[in-house]
């Protein structure tokens, strides 16, 4: 699982080209780790076991592994709020993450945090694990998730014990994959009967393409099938369900959302947290979407407040998912708020597209006009501008 902009940014291979320099080069502006420095001792008695994946090798090139966005995250919650956290994972010592930007401030941070990467270097192996110890579980994302915790019988027990304990119990985006074969002392599913969400079968067929034909189970069906109330938001947008002491959310853009949860279900009253820019420009986007004018205006005129350049990567992948006009203006209105900022020929194409469909060619005329006036010898805005012009 990559973050909401590196999916989204994998979205568009045709003009990579473009998008890889801004890609190494995105830094989360304004997002510095906020939080009061009231007596947060107290809650140093509280202990949550953070699950990550084994199954990594080569930082997801040959074996997906688990997400450092995600783990970092996570992390930084729970330090904030002094809980202590371990480290587990199916097979313990050393494990692989997916390929990862450590220069962005959350990864940053962590990585030089000592303590935690020592234990990031020598993961408790889960079947040596003592549950009691634990208030708390939080079972970290990324693909890897999806082959080594949904068959570790350890990891289940685990779970269930934290759980029956009145623990609680977190996981977020393919995170949630640990819980599906997780039963409570009576044999039922701990996920039957309750709100639960996970990366979505829309958010797999979009941006899981490498590894989804390897996959033993689509997660949003699995979860479905153990009698789980699945919920979720369109694609990449944050989405939390809080079930009483099961907290689970859809995706990367969850993780700070889940993480602030679980700490609230231990009883602990969360300190301040300053979300990050990629947050939060999702955070706007999903106001867009739901007719927030006042939203809109907002991403317009303070565009240095957020990563418009990932608004525009939404809007093109939210098109892929439009069934019906409502929802084309949508990505449109998302891809022309980026237009400019992005200045690439395969977006503005796609804009012309869009305008096509909805019926306003003249629109779409003057977007090919504007693209070939930078770009004189892009065939297929030639080939549109001439099929609109018979």
């Amino acid at each position: 699982m990559k973050t909401a902009k590196h999916l989204l940014l994998s979205r568009l291979p045709t003009f990579a080209f473009l998008v890889l320099p801004l890609l190494m080069i995105y830094t989360l502006s304004n997002s510095a780790l906020a939080f009061e420095a009231e007596d947060i001792g107290a809650n140093t008695y509280k202990r949550v076991l953070m699950v990550l994946s084994s199954y990594g090798k080569e930082q997801g090139k040959t074996q997906p592994g688990y997400e450092f966005d995600e783990f970092s995250k996570a992390y930084l919650v729970f330090k904030a709020n002094g809980v202590n956290v371990d480290l587990a994972s199916p097979q313990g010592g050393a494990i692989e993450a997916d390929k990862y930007d450590p220069n962005k401030p959350f990864n940053a941070a962590v990585l030089q945090d000592n303590m935690i990467m020592a234990k990031l270097a020598n993961t408790l192996k889960i079947a040596d694990v003592s549950a009691k110890e634990y208030q708390g579980v939080f079972v970290v994302g990324g693909k890897g998730a999806m082959f080594d915790l949904p068959n570790d019988a350890s990891l289940q027990q685990a779970i269930a014990d934290i759980y029956q304990q009145n623990g609680s119990v977190a996981a977020v985006c393919h995170g949630p994959a640990a819980l599906v074969d997780v039963k409570l002392a009576d044999g039922s599913y701990l996920i039957a009967n309750k709100a639960v969400n996970g990366f979505t079968n829309a958010e797999e067929k979009l941006f899981g393409k490498k590894w989804i034909n390897h996959f033993e189970f689509m997660l949003e069906d699995k979860l479905v099938e153990r009698g789980a109330k699945f919920q979720s938001s369109p694609i990449m947008l944050s989405h939390v369900a809080v079930d009483s002491r099961l907290i689970t959310g859809q995706n990367p853009s969850s993780t700070v959302a889940v993480a602030t949860e679980l700490v609230k279900s231990m009883g602990i009253e969360p300190v301040t947290f300053n979300d990050y820019e990629d947050d939060r420009t999702l955070s706007m986007v999903a106001r867009v979407l739901d007719g927030d004018e006042k939203a809109l205006t907002t991403l317009m005129t303070k565009q240095s407040d957020y990563d418009i350049e990932l608004v525009g990567m939404y809007g093109y992948n939210y098109l892929q998912t439009a069934e019906n006009d409502a929802a084309l203006e949508k990505s449109l209105t998302l891809m022309t708020l980026a237009q400019e900022a992005i200045n690439n020929p395969r977006l503005n194409l796609t804009i012309a597209k869009t305008q096509h469909k909805l019926g306003d060619d003249k629109a779409a005329i003057a977007t090919l006009n504007q693209l070939l006036a930078s770009k004189p010898d892009f065939e297929p805005a030639q080939e549109m501008l001439k099929s609109l012009s018979l």
